[in-house]
């Protein structure tokens, strides 16, 4: 499988408002990687903001797509996961990861189960249990400060951003099993905002801030997830890719503040230049 990388992405498919899955591919294919999708559910939209959307629940379907891919000989160079929607599926994310990756091939978990100090809706704690277990066996996790809490055991404080406590909280979700953890939404004590990242061999935290932004938007974190993926997918370090996924982010959403009815979504579109002339520059200084 010379030439470009592939990777398979598992999350739901919101049809409408930017996120997920309608996320992930577009983003990992202007990073020059192929992306493939193993979809967990479809929904009509995302539930934030929107009402009656619908739902439906694709564990059943997961086994079948494996076995196929299985007998085809289809495998891929990292396995990537976002939202799950229940236990069952984290087992077949595992078992994905198991039977699908290439010898040295990446796994890469984003927990995406909660924020601002909340589990999503219909998650409970023995659902973060098993995410942790999830985590445990990742090369990568890319959990934001509420998740890294639940995972940890951890209580939450939004202000909980002093550089040891962050150290410790980083400490402890290494101690899980992941080989590198990225951990989102930290602020500095100029306003900044950004991101760490701890690589458990070298025992290095490096960190990334930008300005603040101040909008929030639906799909920032599956945009962040989905460009680190890209980026470290062509050959950047996990600090390098997390910096420019940062970077895409923020542009992101000075792109979304230029359509104040933009409410559902983060537009990403017209951000995707800075992620393909990024990598075409370190490709052309290699």
């Amino acid at each position: 499988m010379a030439g470009i990388p592939r990777i398979l992405t598992v999350q739901d498919i919101s049809c409408v408002g930017q996120c997920s899955a309608t996320v992930a591919l577009p983003v990992i294919s202007a990073c020059g990687v192929e992306a493939c999708i193993m979809p967990s559910a479809i929904l009509s939209t995302h539930t934030g903001g929107f009402h009656g959307f619908t739902f439906r629940d694709l564990t059943a379907d997961m086994p079948g797509i494996e076995r196929h891919w299985l007998s085809e000989g289809i495998r891929f160079q990292a396995v990537t996961s976002g939202y799950l929607a229940s236990a069952v599926q984290i087992d077949i994310v595992r078992d994905l990861m198991e039977r699908l990756l290439l010898p040295g091939g990446v796994k890469i978990v984003d927990p995406a189960m909660a924020d601002h100090g909340k589990l999503y809706y219909g998650f409970d704690h023995a659902f973060v249990a098993k995410m942790s277990e999830l985590c445990a066996g990742a090369d990568y996790i890319l959990p934001n400060l509420t998740e890294a809490c639940l995972l940890t055991g951890t209580p939450y404080r939004q202000e909980l951003q002093d550089p040891e406590e962050i150290r410790t909280l980083l400490l402890k979700l290494a101690a899980l099993g992941p080989s590198t953890v990225v951990l989102k939404g930290l602020s500095s004590g100029d306003g900044k905002i950004g991101n760490a990242v701890y690589e458990v061999k070298n025992d290095r935290i490096r960190y990334y801030f930008t300005g603040r932004i101040e909008k929030n938007s639906h799909g920032t974190g599956d945009c962040f997830a989905a460009a680190f993926t890209g980026a470290l997918m062509r050959g950047l370090d996990a600090y390098d890719a997390m910096a420019l996924a940062t970077d895409f982010v923020v542009e992101c959403l000075r792109q979304t503040m230029k359509d104040p009815e933009h409410w559902y979504g983060i537009s990403f579109e017209r951000a995707l230049p800075l992620l393909i002339h990024r990598l075409s520059d370190k490709e052309s200084r290699v």
